[in-house]
């Protein structure tokens, strides 16, 4: 059996626009977890994180983030 824990964010772009996203890490149980590692990945000028945007894949880059917030249910999709 596959553990993923999932979290939803919020996130805010550098110029203005905002989306609500899903990032997941396979093997990862804890969302804590998940969310310090979007944290880190997202800090770094070079940072790339995979997420989703409904059905569609996305990729945000650290450097064009300028926040994100999580709700303890999530952002609204």
């Amino acid at each position: 059996m596959t553990v993923m824990a999932e979290i939803v964010m919020r996130v805010r772009l550098v110029g203005g626009d905002q989306l609500d996203v899903t990032y997941e890490e396979p093997d990862t149980a804890e969302e804590d977890v998940v969310l310090q590692h979007a944290l880190e990945t997202l800090a770094q000028d070079s940072g790339v994180l995979r997420s989703k945007h409904g059905d569609r894949l996305l990729v945000l880059y650290g450097r064009g983030v300028s926040a994100f917030e999580l709700a303890p249910r999530g952002a609204v999709l």
